[in-house]
């Protein structure tokens, strides 16, 4: 009897607490917050707002404990000892990133949810947040595809959250269905993968399918191949990345925004795992294939970008939306050259995230302002913004020369480098040229769009709005972080390297 009991108890995986308390901060606030919305009146609405920055800036200074990134829970008490959750250097870097845009699309959000179910945004909002920080630290696939589902179907929600727009349901459709597909075929991957392996665990996938068996090396192959094409999903790679410009046009600006950075984070960090942690014996079929999607996505989100109408309505967001996709393409190289060069390229890739995500969260705060004013977000409402509000004005013109890789956006050039040097050291030299063409293709709206900023109105100075309506004290805050965070980048952009050089895992 004592020999069973001790064998029972030996079954027991210890928690670590204080390692899973970002996300776990995130998802109890994100209860607190829908539980106090029963018993808010509806003037203290605004106070569920301000809780719900509170937990992220809560959950983001607990990372701060763990900073010596050498935490693991959840581990296996027999055999490889592997562990389903993992608090290194990537997942804290990916954490920050994932709840630092979250705050961000909190303090957005923060002015403009007057018209919309104040309880249910701030939950759904903290729960994709709280499964958005999950996800780095996921070491097996059952947590990576769950934090995944977390992280994705509140954002569902949020997209179609605006009642009665029709524009927005249409949005929240598309995002759906499209993302339901990915899941689809990402969970019969991963069910090929178990029954080659018999493990999910990602340390011990590695060593497995090396070596298995010949009779299920075919099932093991089309496994990995049916993972990957659910991750291209996931982070908009063409040709799966149909869904995003009228996902993004349809939903409210903080949540496009959101998805933009943070759902983008969330699909690329667990392609990152997948690959380069579970999947490095079949390098030599995702290293070209990612590759190729490399090269056709930034491709086609430069060519798409620049055949917006600076008088169709919405196309402001709707070149934010085909940039982001153009931008996913450049986030692919360092992972494809991963296959070819070692890990150590994925630090490009977390490089590229960063000054990305801080730069086109600006742009959407700045588009934002505008919307107040200009509802129709047209681009041709940008035209002769520095007459009016001068400051925003300069903050995007900032934002989209980072995005460009012009002065005096410097950490987006020295991103650009990075991901540019991944690609040749990997001996990718036909990526790296195509690379060059897009940067250069890209840099024509973003130029078109900065100059517009510093032009004339269109019908004078008389075209301008005539009142100017008071921006609520969050929005301001959310462009002059945003400002300060890129400004700080580029005076320090062997921080960038620091991460293009450094191995994270």
């Amino acid at each position: 009897m004592t020999t069973a009991a001790e064998s029972a108890t030996s079954l027991v995986q210890s928690v670590d607490w204080l390692a899973i308390a970002p996300p776990l901060t995130a998802a109890a606030v994100a209860l607190v917050v829908l539980v106090a919305d029963l018993f808010v009146t509806e003037a203290r609405k605004p106070l569920l707002g301000y809780g719900a920055v509170a937990g992220l800036v809560a959950s983001l200074a607990l990372i701060i404990p763990l900073h010596e990134g050498d935490r693991s829970t959840f581990c296996l008490t027999t055999g490889s000892h592997a562990c389903s959750y993992t608090a290194d250097h990537f997942t804290l870097v990916i954490q920050a990133l994932v709840l630092g845009g979250a705050l961000l699309t909190a303090l957005l959000s923060l002015g403009d949810t007057r018209k919309l179910p104040a309880g249910e945004f701030w939950f759904l909002l903290l729960s994709s947040a709280a499964g958005a920080a999950l996800l780095p630290a996921s070491r097996d696939l059952a947590t990576l595809v769950i934090a995944l589902e977390v992280a994705s179907l509140p954002a569902f929600a949020l997209v179609g959250i605006k009642r009665g727009d029709r524009r927005s349901s249409e949005a929240a459709l598309k995002f759906f269905l499209s993302s339901v597909t990915a899941t689809a075929v990402m969970l019969l991957g991963v069910s090929f993968v178990y029954a080659a392996t018999g493990t999910l665990h990602l340390t011990d996938l590695a060593g497995r399918l090396g070596r298995v068996d010949p009779q299920l090396s075919t099932l093991a192959g089309a496994g990995v191949a049916l993972t990957l094409v659910g991750f291209a999903f996931k982070t908009a790679a063409a040709p799966f990345h149909f869904w995003v410009p009228d996902t993004y046009v349809g939903a409210p600006l903080p949540i496009a925004a959101y998805l933009s950075v943070v759902g983008k984070a969330v699909g690329f960090t667990g392609l990152i795992l997948v690959t380069v942690i579970a999947f490095p014996a079949y390098a030599d079929v995702w290293g070209p294939a990612l590759a190729v999607l490399a090269a056709l996505t930034m491709t086609v989100g430069n060519v798409a970008a620049l055949r917006q109408s600076a008088s169709r309505a919405r196309s402001a967001v709707r070149l934010l939306a085909w940039s982001s996709v153009a931008q996913a393409g450049y986030l692919l190289v360092p992972i494809a050259s991963a296959a070819y060069a070692g890990e150590r390229r994925i630090g490009s890739t977390v490089a590229y995230a960063l000054m990305y995500a801080v730069v086109n969260l600006g742009a959407f705060a700045v588009a934002a302002l505008v919307a107040r004013t200009r509802p129709g977000n047209r681009l041709d409402d940008y035209r002769g913004l520095y007459a009016t509000r001068p400051l925003a004005a300069l903050a995007l013109a900032f934002f989209l020369l980072c995005l460009a890789g012009l002065p005096p956006g410097i950490i987006g050039l020295f991103a650009k480098v990075t991901v540019f040097s991944a690609a040749v050291d990997a001996g990718l030299g036909w990526l790296a040229v195509v690379m060059a063409v897009n940067v250069v293709v890209a840099l024509y709206y973003y130029l078109q769009w900065t100059a517009a900023l510093f032009r004339a109105p269109a019908g004078g100075e008389e075209a301008a709005p005539a009142v100017r309506h008071r921006v609520p004290a969050s929005l301001t805050a959310a462009i002059v972080l945003t400002a300060a965070a890129g400004v700080v980048l580029s005076g320090a952009p062997q921080t960038v390297l620091r991460f293009a050089t450094v191995n994270l895992f």
